[in-house]
């Protein structure tokens, strides 16, 4: 008998694993994973030199509704940033004055090994 597909969560965790290791061989620090709050989520937190790095892990296994990059709405990325400004809130973490970067990797395919890596993917002011 056949194992089931595993579910699109554990595919989720998978990819984000994914793209920390690749993010880590490109010298990006990871400091936080799946940092939520109530209006958001960030899936990455990596630290780049001197530059703080919120990163959102995208896999698509199928682009009938789009690619990886299409699928991070507007809404989407007012949620990251309301996460990260609340991160940067939080204790210990509002005196790291540090530049900050919005980056994605997206997966468009499970087999991937090579992800589409975009920095600076959007502003931190999107309305």
């Amino acid at each position: 008998m056949k194992a089931p597909p595993p579910s699109a969560q554990a595919r989720g965790h998978l990819a984000e694993e994914r793209a920390a290791a690749w993010l880590a061989g490109r010298g990006l620090q990871l400091i936080a994973r799946n940092v939520r709050c109530r209006g958001g989520e960030i899936d990455l937190i990596c630290l780049e030199r001197s530059m703080l790095v919120f990163v959102e892990v995208r896999l698509r296994t199928n682009t009938r509704y789009g690619s990886a990059a299409e699928s991070i709405t507007a809404v989407k990325r007012r949620r990251i940033i309301f996460a990260a400004r609340w991160w940067l809130a939080g204790p210990g973490h509002a005196h790291q004055r540090r530049n900050c970067r919005f980056d994605a990797v997206l997966f468009d395919d499970e087999e991937a090994t090579t992800p589409q890596w975009i920095q600076g993917a959007f502003e931190g002011s999107d309305k």
